[in-house]
């Protein structure tokens, strides 16, 4: 993957990762998490206490896991799942644009979090380091079992 493709990946990945990251500390410092709770229920989301409880943790934790690129796709994913219940649940009846409440905002953040799902975090991410190279003699022995097998 060139330079440039792994810096785009880095910026999405900031970029989600810090907004996630801020709204769930809004969330547990501003809101608190009775407050998401009740938001929740009254927007009739199913175990609304279960829901309220964890949002702002999988805001956080997923926003900063996504920061250092450590299981992207996990967080990623996870992201993308919280923006979407966001649309769906809050911001779907309020039209398209954000400045009306609309789901402007967030189907961009589901938008980056799928892309981040499809390709991962990128060269620059904590993710590449974790996943060590097969070393040549690794690739011949797994081609060599896998003829045996075929």
């Amino acid at each position: 993957m060139s330079s440039s493709a792994n810096a785009a990946l880095l910026i999405l990945r900031l970029a989600l990762g810090a907004t996630m990251l801020l709204h769930g500390i809004q969330k547990l410092t501003t809101t608190g998490i009775g407050g998401v709770q009740e938001m929740l229920a009254g927007l009739g989301v199913p175990l609304a206490d279960v829901a309220g409880a964890a949002l702002p943790f999988v805001e956080i934790v997923a926003g900063a896991l996504l920061i250092v690129g450590l299981l992207t796709r996990v967080a990623a994913a996870l992201l993308a799942i919280v923006s979407l219940g966001a649309m769906f649940t809050v911001h779907f009846t309020a039209g398209f644009f954000a400045q009306d409440g609309g789901y402007e905002f967030v189907l961009v953040l589901a938008l980056i979090g799928i892309a981040l799902v499809l390709t991962g975090g990128g060269r620059w991410a904590a993710d590449a380091l974790v996943r060590r190279p097969r070393t040549s003699r690794e690739l011949r022995s797994e081609r060599q079992t896998a003829a045996r097998v075929a």
